[in-house]
């Protein structure tokens, strides 16, 4: 019995979005949990996670904001949970890298960063001041930054 080609290319792709969704879903301060260059990222953060998705097979990646910190400062700015991020500081996130990013998400504690987002209320900038990642209040959380019931 042969198993078509698109049958294997699908469950690839599956498999791939399930398993980015569960890193996405794991509360690292902003980098993917197997990033090789983490240390040598700022360690200013926001208090978000980002999801990589698509609605159709082939079509260009998005990145969303998977989870935000209860009492991050994302969180105070009005970032929500599945606003989809399309720049930093004015440059356009389309075609770059997750990695990429995080990067430019980043910087010192302290700083600001602005955040293009697209969500339920429009298209919006935020301006988003960076804390230490250790700084960020530590605690029970349940799925995507909500208190843990």
């Amino acid at each position: 019995m042969r198993i078509p080609s698109i049958c294997i290319t699908l469950g690839l792709v599956i498999g791939l979005l399930v398993h980015g969704a569960a890193m996405a879903d794991q509360h690292t301060s902003q980098a993917h949990h197997g990033y090789k260059d983490d240390a040598k990222l700022p360690h200013g953060v926001i208090g978000i996670s980002l999801q990589v998705g698509a609605e159709r097979i082939g079509d260009p990646a998005i990145l969303y904001v998977g989870m935000v910190h209860p009492e991050g400062p994302a969180q105070q700015a009005g970032l929500g949970h599945g606003d989809e991020v399309v720049s930093v500081d004015g440059t356009a996130v389309k075609g770059k890298r997750y990695e990429e990013v995080v990067g430019m998400i980043r910087g010192e504690p302290g700083t600001s960063v602005k955040v293009g987002v697209k969500g339920e209320n429009g298209l919006r900038e935020l301006s988003i001041t960076r804390v230490a990642g250790d700084k960020l209040p530590k605690g029970p959380t349940g799925s995507h930054g909500s208190p843990a019931r």
